[in-house]
């Protein structure tokens, strides 16, 4: 009977109730499959004030898997003066949007976003998303979007998301929920801006945290990933942090494929 037990729990591990994971808050190994015919990359991602080792160190680790990939850490001083021509996207991961903000100052956040709209992929992570946005007077403002509320602090936790439409032929045929680690990231909405185009959306949050007086009920349904074209690049903000999320190894290195190819 433990036998036959122990195989049932074992066949049910994909496909239940429209979600796609193994157990309870464990995704199924190697959701996401890894990209192909990738030509080697070169990738910039900021390192300074702002940005947390562990989170750089993750997003890199992703970045790495890629055949080729050259994958350069970059201080804020460099990212005001430097020729960012070389490289095709630049990386800001988690930690804190304003303290980037702030450590790039005004040049570097003009050098940034020189280069995206010159034609270089910009991939934001948590505190990245947050700072691509137009709707905060410290931001890059190159994502036509802003915060539903200026309580941030929503919590840390597990999170459910799924794959809307339009992110399945940038992220990967994906079918159903799965889980991804949420750390305070952006709930967004859009900012209506004249002369910046729309974001699209590429997943959606199915559950909700809403701690620290946060509002409630406006995480549900609403994005989770988006992206959107600047001038001649492109854009790609994800709130929660699939870099550090098991099962979800390649979710990374589709997106930085996508923002690679021009």
């Amino acid at each position: 009977m433990r036998r036959i037990r122990s195989v049932f729990l074992a066949l049910t591990v994909l496909v239940c109730a429209g979600r796609t994971w193994a157990a309870d808050g464990v995704n199924a190994s190697n959701l996401f499959s890894p990209p192909t015919h990738v030509r080697p990359l070169k990738i910039a991602i900021y390192d300074g004030p702002g940005s947390g080792a562990k989170g750089i160190a993750a997003v890199s680790a992703r970045a790495r898997q890629l055949a080729g990939a050259l994958v350069t850490a970059l201080k804020p001083d460099a990212l005001g003066t430097a020729d960012l021509s070389g490289y095709d996207l630049i990386i800001f991961s988690g930690g804190s949007g304003s303290a980037q903000a702030k450590a790039l100052g005004e040049a570097g956040r003009q050098n940034v976003r020189r280069f995206v709209e010159g034609g270089g992929g910009y991939l934001g992570v948590c505190a990245g998303a947050y700072l691509a946005c137009a709707g905060f007077d410290w931001g890059l403002g190159i994502l036509n979007a802003k915060t539903v509320s200026n309580t941030w602090q929503r919590g840390r936790g597990t999170m459910e998301i799924e794959l809307a439409d339009a992110g399945r032929p940038l992220l990967g045929e994906v079918k159903g929920r799965f889980f991804i680690r949420y750390a305070n990231g952006p709930i967004i909405q859009p900012l209506g801006r004249a002369g910046l185009e729309p974001y699209a959306v590429a997943a959606y949050f199915r559950t909700e945290i809403a701690n620290n007086g946060s509002p409630v009920g406006v995480m549900k349904d609403s994005p989770a990933i988006v992206f959107a074209p600047f001038g001649k690049g492109k854009v790609m903000a994800i709130s929660p942090h699939a870099e550090d999320t098991p099962g979800l190894e390649n979710l990374i290195t589709q997106a930085l494929v996508w923002l690679g190819r021009n």
